[in-house]
C-alpha cells in the first residue's frame, strides 16, 4: 500500500489532480479505511472543482483519523480559503482551526500552530472579527515573525478596523521581504486614496494590477448619468410596501466613506463598505429624539461599487443589491437578517 499511497502523492505534487484522485480512488477501492487516500482525494477534488465532494471527502477523512493534523489542516483550509463566501463553512473551518491549534501545541509542532493560527486569521477577517483576528496574527507572528502571509492578513484586519497608520506599516514590512505581493500594493492604493493622495494611489493600483490581473483587475468605471440611472432602476424596483418609507428618505453618491462614517460605531465600519443607512430605522423613532427630527439617508460609495464589479452588468446589479441593502437597514433589519436574505 505504501508505494501505492506514493503514487497518489507524486501525481499530486506533479499537480496532476485528475490521476492522483484516479489513483486514490483505485488504492480506497481495496483499502477504504486509508485516511492518507481519503485526505489526498479530497485535496484533489478540492483542485478540480469538485467542492461538495472535497467536503464529503474531508469529512470522512476527520471520522476516521479526527486527530491527524494534516488531514485537520486539510479541512479547515477547505472551509476558510476554498467554500467563497460561505459564513456557515468559514464558522466550521475556525472550529477545526481551533482543535488542530491546540492538538498541534500539544505535539510541539511550532510550524502547524502557525499555520493554524494564521488560517484563523484569515477565516476572522472574512467574517468581519477583525480585533479577534488581529490576536490570532499576533499570535502567529510570534511564531514566524518573519512571515509576509500573516503580516499581509494583520494589515488587512487594521485596515478594516480603520487604524490605517498601523496597516501602512504592516504592508510596508510585507514588501521589504516580498515585493511582489500584490495585494500589499493594493491597500497600500486604498490608503494612499483615502489620504487623497492620488498619485501615489494610482501607482500602487497600477503595479496591483501587473501582478495579479485576475485578481485585481482595473474598477468598472460609470459614467456619472449611467451610474445615476442605476440608481433610480434600483430604486423603482423596490417592493411597493417599502415605497412608502422612502418620501422622507434622502440618498445620495459619494466617492468614499468618511471617517465619520466609519468610526460612528464600534467595531468601525469597512473602509470598503458599498453603502451606509444613516439615522433611525423605521419602527424606532422617537418624538422625544431630536435626531429622530433629521429626515434618514441612504449613501452609496461609488468608486468601492466599481471596484468591487468584474464587469458593467455585474456593477449595475450591485448597485440594486446595495440600495435594497440599506433600504433593508432603515426597515430594521441586521446584518444577519439580511444574510440571510442573500442581501449581504
Amino acid at each position: 500500500m505504501d508505494a501505492r499511497l506514493e503514487g497518489v502523492a507524486d501525481a499530486f505534487e506533479a499537480q496532476d489532480f485528475e490521476a492522483a484522485l484516479a489513483s486514490a480512488d483505485a488504492l480506497l477501492r481495496d483499502v477504504p479505511d486509508s485516511p492518507e487516500a481519503l485526505h489526498y482525494r479530497a485535496a484533489a477534488l478540492v483542485e478540480v472543482g469538485r467542492l461538495e465532494d472535497a467536503g464529503k471527502a474531508y469529512g470522512a477523512a476527520l471520522k476516521m483519523a479526527p486527530e491527524d493534523l494534516e488531514i485537520l489542516f486539510g479541512a479547515a483550509e477547505f472551509l476558510v480559503c476554498r467554500t467563497g463566501e460561505d459564513r456557515e463553512a468559514v464558522e466550521e473551518g475556525l472550529e477545526w482551526c481551533g482543535r488542530g491549534r491546540k492538538l498541534a501545541q500539544k505535539a510541539d509542532d511550532v510550524e502547524l500552530v502557525y499555520e493554524f493560527l494564521l488560517l484563523e486569521g484569515m477565516g476572522l477577517n472574512q467574517l468581519g472579527e477583525c480585533e479577534s483576528a488581529l490576536k490570532s496574527l499576533d499570535q502567529a507572528l510570534t511564531h514566524m515573525p518573519r512571515s509576509p502571509d500573516a503580516q499581509l492578513e494583520r494589515g488587512i484586519a487594521l485596515f478594516e478596523l480603520c487604524r490605517f497608520a498601523p496597516a501602512q506599516e504592516s504592508f510596508e514590512r510585507v514588501l521589504k521581504d516580498t515585493p511582489e505581493e500584490a495585494w500589499a500594493h493594493h491597500y497600500l492604493g486604498l490608503i494612499a486614496e483615502r489620504r487623497k493622495d492620488a498619485r501615489e494611489a494610482k501607482k500602487r493600483f497600477a503595479r496591483a494590477q501587473v501582478l495579479a490581473p485576475e485578481e485585481l483587475p482595473p474598477p468598472v468605471a460609470l459614467e456619472e448619468a449611467a451610474f445615476d440611472r442605476a440608481v433610480e432602476d434600483a430604486m423603482r424596483a423596490l417592493p411597493s410596501q417599502v415605497k412608502q418609507y422612502m418620501d422622507n428618505v434622502t440618498l445620495a453618491v459619494e466617492d468614499l466613506p468618511s471617517d465619520e462614517d466609519l468610526l460612528g460605531q464600534q467595531p468601525p465600519l469597512s473602509p470598503c463598505i458599498l453603502g451606509v443607512f444613516r439615522g433611525t430605522p423605521v419602527g424606532e423613532r422617537s418624538v422625544m429624539d431630536a435626531a429622530d427630527h433629521f429626515p434618514p439617508s441612504i449613501v452609496l460609495y461609488q468608486r468601492n461599487l466599481e471596484r468591487f464589479a468584474r464587469t458593467r452588468e455585474e456593477l449595475i446589479e450591485q448597485i440594486g443589491i446595495t440600495v435594497m441593502h440599506e433600504v433593508g437597514h432603515l426597515m430594521g433589519l441586521d446584518e444577519d437578517d439580511l444574510w440571510e436574505r442573500g442581501l449581504d
